[in-house]
């Protein structure tokens, strides 16, 4: 049974990472099997922030390993 509740919340987080990916314009990069948000603003990171607590309860921080800003292509 506790196999099913922890499968059941993979699943929940795949879907909160597709839905962050389909309506923002960020990168999710994947490192040893833990997603990774790669953000362009600040302002951006607040926004996906705010989706993520008010769509699905849930702190950013508990959907993705880290957030990151994205590097300016000038570097």
């Amino acid at each position: 049974m506790r196999t099913l509740a922890v499968s059941r919340e993979v699943v929940e987080q795949d879907y909160v990472i597709e839905q962050v990916r389909q309506l923002f314009q960020c990168t999710v990069l994947w490192c040893e099997g833990r997603a990774c948000l790669e953000y362009e603003s600040k302002e951006e990171l607040d926004k996906i922030s705010d989706y993520v607590r008010a769509n699905f309860d849930k702190d950013l921080l508990d959907v993705f390993f880290t957030a990151v800003e994205s590097l300016s292509q000038d570097a």
